[in-house]
């Protein structure tokens, strides 16, 4: 387990803020905004129900799985028809990724900017303690992990690429601070335990994914939170902090890993 703050001259790293350091005028504390990232079946879900259970100020964002399984038609106004379910855009990706990445990279960005646009719940805004709203996965991890893999393999082509890129910035430029973060809690786990848990945990959708697919997206993980990659278009991105934990571990039964896992995370959202 290693924290990696990134470049900094003194003074714990600051990363992407929106409101600044210290408390709001009226005296209460300050929301900071983290993502939990890693590879598929690294065990986010699990961790970020340890962390949902060890603090009121931490509020867990979950990510829009559901969505991306239940795509719903809008019909027509004034039609009056019900909303229909239309595909499960998930499956039909890995199901045929060169005709579907596209179209699932842009709407699985879209729901994750919708999660990361909300407004703080009530009662972080009015903590007096450290508040911290977390979000499985960003739509950083969104363009830098799973929309450049998809390009790496060619199931994206260099025009749809482009058109991402062109709407992922203009977007997140547009909305600001809104989306910034201030650090990344990364799980960090094996290729092949990945893939492991990916068979224990039985979504039907991943039956087809293959260790060689997790081994790519693992070297992504590690080019953007440990390399510091270079090739980063938002350059504030490069020096948010970073706690790194071992995510080998059985950390849901071990309880004193657990405990070892909410003190560093609390150390590290008091750092921030």
């Amino acid at each position: 387990m290693s924290a990696a703050p990134g470049p900094s001259s003194s003074g714990p790293a600051r990363g992407l803020q929106s409101t600044g350091p210290g408390p709001r005028p009226d005296g209460r504390a300050r929301v900071r905004r983290v993502s939990i990232e890693g590879n598929i079946a690294v065990g986010k879900s699990t961790f970020a129900k340890l962390l949902q259970s060890a603090s009121s100020d931490w509020e867990v964002v979950q990510e829009p799985v559901s969505k991306w399984q239940s795509i719903e038609s809008r019909p027509s106004e004034g039609s009056g028809a019900p909303q229909q379910t239309v595909g499960n855009l998930l499956q039909m990706m890995y199901e045929d990724p060169k005709r579907w990445s596209y179209t699932f990279q842009t709407y699985s960005c879209m729901s994750r900017m919708k999660t990361q646009l909300q407004p703080p719940p009530p009662h972080l805004l009015s903590s007096k303690g450290t508040p911290v709203q977390v979000f499985e996965r960003s739509v950083y991890s969104d363009r830098y992990i799973f929309a450049l893999n998809s390009f790496e393999l060619d199931c994206i082509n260099p025009a749809e690429w482009a058109v991402y890129q062109d709407w992922h910035t203009f977007l997140v430029e547009q909305f600001g601070p809104q989306l910034e973060l201030e650090g990344i809690i990364y799980l960090k786990a094996s290729p092949q335990k990945c893939m492991e848990r990916l068979g224990h945990r039985g979504r039907p959708e991943e039956g087809g994914v293959e260790l060689d697919y997790l081994q790519k997206l693992h070297m992504q993980h590690e080019r953007w939170l440990r390399e510091r990659s270079t090739q980063l278009h938002f350059e504030k991105l490069k020096h948010v902090p970073v706690l790194e934990l071992d995510a080998s571990v059985e950390f849901l039964s071990d309880q004193t890993v657990r405990d070892e896992f909410i003190v560093k995370v609390k150390d590290f959202f008091s750092g921030l």
